[in-house]
């Protein structure tokens, strides 16, 4: 019999398991599994980043996540290898609880794609 699990349930398992991997301790956020998204698709590995880069990690991830929904689509990378997307349609109007859901849902769809919450 298959095992269904809630966005509850895969939410918290997801949490557990990469704060477990990347943080001292302290449990992970979803600002924090946006930036670990960020320096993945980077792919420039770990290093220091400054505040700007940072701000274009979470970016780079929000793009990512929000691209099989048909918001974003890759474009190229620059000379620095950092990716760029276009954006094809404008994100709809949703109430904060709304947003915290897609961000949720996109976020697993990630790392499901990815193998690793098995």
């Amino acid at each position: 019999m298959l095992e269904t699990k809630s966005l509850k349930e895969k939410w918290e398992l997801l949490v557990e398991k990469l704060t477990h991997q990347f943080a001292d301790g302290d449990q992970l956020n979803m600002d924090g599994i946006i930036y670990l998204v960020g320096v993945q698709e980077l792919g420039q590995g770990h290093r220091t980043f400054k505040k700007d880069e940072k701000v274009n990690l979470m970016h780079i991830a929000i793009c990512k996540l929000l691209e099989p929904y048909g918001y974003y689509e890759f474009d190229f990378f620059d000379d620095d290898g950092w990716p760029h997307y276009k954006s094809l349609t404008e994100l709809p109007n949703l109430k904060p609880g709304e947003q915290t859901v897609l961000m949720k849902e996109s976020i697993l769809h990630y790392f499901e794609e990815r193998s690793y919450l098995k």
